[in-house]
């Protein structure tokens, strides 16, 4: 046996016992974390086949024994939400105390830069943080890990909520926990996997491109990533050739550097995978999403859409691909998933008939509102013109959290602002009908922090547009009747479409609910 396979074996074998002997978990497991209240309690990790692994928390108990592979898991009973810090006890090759863990309410936060954005740079970061003493909130910051492979884990701590922490917490996230530890007074565990400027492709796990797989994009990545994935023949195929080039390169490199020379450059071709960037399809999902499943959880809310915001219909359709992905692989059931609208942006080109900058993915967001069991916190009234990340979080992780509260813990609370629902037409005049208008249909006004407020005397509802069927728009005289809003106008005697909001910026849309909601930009056309 040769002293380069000698040295192999030695390192395989350390690699073994580093992986198999010690019983280890992930690091989504920890001191301080959270653990979902009322549903059964994966815990899971690694140790040396065979054995035999006891998990015990407040008097509960469940063993498992390690497979061939090392890994074990169990299943602890469901719990009630409890905030007392207790520990959480592993039983293998050794003991592990897991200490101050608490039993509440687990959501995942994910998407990018607005979702990454943290409390130091969302508005009164100070004041926020001197205010920020709660330590039932709870949160955890992935790492950013591109990734081929489905990794196992991350290294990352949870971290508890007080003053001097929490600046780094994810702002939306924290404002979001924030609102439901007022309602439900219960732990609220944050988890952080979000990557500023990614796409959505990358956070999408291959079951979610065959979910939408009749979509053309999705075909084509399926069939990328089945090109290289090992258990499939071409994978397979092309990963032994590209080890069959690297074996040549190694012989040449040993050859050259045994003559006092440098080594030609390692080769491309020997390099089989999915892609190098983290943007390219599934990787932030294998590294960074797939170490956390099956992590109990509640929930998840997202915040993306800017690095798509060219798109429309195809973005509807990865929406559609990544909710159901994740739930597939979570093996949860359809758990809420809660995003935000993107907000307004850039110059307000202001023609009536729009379509320009994120209006499309706006109504792609809105659209995949069919997915069951999910909601949108609509934002057109907090952006900045001139800022794609608007600091005020405060607003958008309060009206993620409102829709939690109504329909996740079922209080008597509207959800959101008014979502068009559909369109009737009454002579010369198109009747708009919504969902969710609460105690009734107002024009408002939103500044800053403060709550909406309702304009009465000489105040109109702005941007709406109309179209008959020539499909030429124009500005709308919309009004208020009861709870639907009322579209003409005279060159328009036979009304086909309306618009609402429907422009990167809709500067002056001001259709509110009651409740201080906006109303959801909205097209009833698909021209």
């Amino acid at each position: 046996m040769s002293c380069q396979s000698i040295v192999l074996l030695i390192i395989l074998s350390c690699l073994a016992s580093a992986l198999f002997g010690a019983t280890e978990l992930p690091s989504v497991f920890g001191n301080h974390m959270v653990l979902q209240r009322d549903k059964p309690i994966p815990v899971w990790g690694w140790s040396e086949e065979g054995l035999k692994v006891k998990v015990t928390l407040g008097g509960k108990s469940a063993t498992a024994t390690a497979g061939k592979d090392g890994r074990w898991e169990v299943r602890l009973p469901a719990m009630k939400a409890s905030g007392e810090g207790r520990e959480l006890i592993v039983e293998g090759s050794e003991k592990i105390v897991f200490k101050d863990v608490l039993v509440g309410e687990v959501w995942v936060c994910s998407g990018q830069s607005n979702m990454e954005w943290s409390v130091n740079g969302a508005l009164n970061p100070n004041e926020e943080k001197q205010a920020a003493d709660y330590p039932k909130i709870r949160h955890i910051k992935v790492p950013k890990i591109p990734s081929d492979s489905h990794e196992r884990d991350f290294n990352a701590r949870w971290q508890v909520c007080s003053p001097s922490t929490a600046g780094g917490f994810t702002a939306v996230g924290y404002y979001f926990a924030r609102a439901l530890l007022e309602k439900l007074n219960v732990p609220v565990g944050l988890v952080n996997s979000s990557w500023g400027g990614t796409r959505i492709e990358p956070w999408m796990p291959l079951e979610g491109y065959r979910m939408i797989g009749k979509q053309g994009f999705a075909r084509d990545t399926i069939k990328r990533i089945e090109a290289v994935d090992p258990s499939t023949e071409e994978g397979k195929a092309r990963h032994l050739a590209g080890i069959e080039v690297m074996r040549d390169w190694i012989k040449k490199a040993e050859h050259a550097v045994d003559s006092g020379k440098f080594p030609p450059p390692r080769p491309a071709s020997a390099q089989v995978g999915i892609g190098q960037s983290h943007q390219d399809p599934t990787r932030l999902y294998r590294g960074m999403i797939h170490p956390l499943v099956p992590y109990a959880i509640r929930g998840a809310i997202w915040y993306q859409g800017e690095s798509n915001g060219n798109e429309g219909e195809t973005y509807y359709h990865k929406m559609h691909g990544l909710v159901k992905g994740w739930r597939k692989v979570w093996n949860q059931g359809d758990f809420p998933f809660y995003w935000v609208q993107l907000a307004n942006f850039t110059n307000d080109r202001k023609t009536p008939q729009g379509g320009d900058g994120y209006a499309r993915i706006r109504e792609a967001e809105r659209r995949a509102l069919d997915i069951p069991n999910s909601g949108m916190a609509v934002i057109i009234d907090i952006g900045e013109t001139s800022d794609i990340h608007p600091k005020n979080k405060q607003d958008v992780g309060k009206r993620l959290a409102q829709w939690a509260l109504a329909e996740t813990y079922e209080f008597d609370v509207v959800a959101s602002g008014p979502l068009y629902e559909t369109m009737k037409i009454e002579g010369g005049k198109a009747r708009i009908l919504f969902k969710n208008v609460g105690k009734g249909l107002i024009i408002g006004r939103k500044q800053g922090l403060e709550d909406t407020e309702e304009l009465v005397i000489d105040a109109k509802l702005e941007r709406f547009a109309i179209a008959g069927k020539d499909k030429t728009w124009v500005w709308a005289e919309a009004v208020i009747d009861g709870d639907t809003v009322l579209v003409s106008h005279p060159d328009v005697p036979v009304p086909v479409a309306v618009r609402y909001a429907y422009s990167a910026n809709p500067l002056g849309a001001n259709l509110y609910n009651r409740e201080g909601f906006p109303a959801s930009p909205f097209r009833t056309d698909d021209w």
